[in-house]
């Protein structure tokens, strides 16, 4: 059986909008499957690793043919052990507020930490970048609460699905579901939501 894992990129629990979405999202996919399991990966509790100068030289050394030791090691095998966890499923769930028209910071650490050589990608001085994660299928909830499509540039921009959309596609996921919740100042907050949780239920019997 696919196995589910569910990343969630906000840090406000029970008030997070695009928590709840995702929570409907899991309902009705454990609804459809009985018996599946939905595992959780909540980027705010403290088991995220950082990825910092040590790091970053393991990075390179790695690129270069080496074996990081010492502090580079332990900085590596921090980042190798995330991705592990990462790959091991099939299928994801983001849950993806926007900050500041991108995404939370901890979703970029998050890609920095697993966007490893032999993890992520290969490349090739001729041919550049091979994604290796091809097959696996992502389910991505995108809420915000100023921005929404059509709206001028003056309510802001959205470098948040652009961005998180084409990091997914770079590691070979290509089957992506978008589910969008964007009420806007002035726009009805529960209208919008009623047909995100619709979206999240009709996605999440087939995925």
């Amino acid at each position: 059986m696919s196995r589910l894992l569910h990343i969630a990129a906000s840090p406000r629990g029970g008030e997070s909008i695009s928590l709840g979405i995702a929570q409907t999202f899991v309902d009705e996919y454990l609804a459809a499957r009985p018996g599946a399991t939905v595992d959780h990966f909540d980027l705010w509790d403290g088991t995220l690793p950082e990825f910092g100068p040590a790091a970053a030289t393991a990075k390179m050394t790695v690129f270069g043919g080496g074996t990081p030791e010492g502090e580079q090691a332990e900085a590596w095998e921090a980042a190798v052990r995330t991705f592990e966890r990462f790959d091991s499923y099939d299928r994801y769930l983001f849950s993806v507020p926007m900050w500041n028209a991108g995404v939370p910071y901890k979703l970029k650490q998050f890609i920095d930490v697993v966007s490893q050589p032999a993890m992520i990608f290969d490349v090739h001085p001729e041919t550049g970048y091979r994604p290796l994660l091809a097959g696996k299928r992502a389910a991505v909830v995108y809420t915000s609460a100023v921005w929404g499509p059509g709206l001028g540039r003056e309510f802001g921009s959205d470098f948040q699905s652009t961005f998180f959309n084409g990091w997914l596609r770079w590691t070979g996921i290509a089957d992506i579901q978008e589910i969008h919740h964007h009420p806007t100042l002035t726009g009805s907050y529960e209208n919008e939501r009623k047909q995100a949780d619709e979206r999240a239920r009709q996605i999440a019997r087939t995925f």
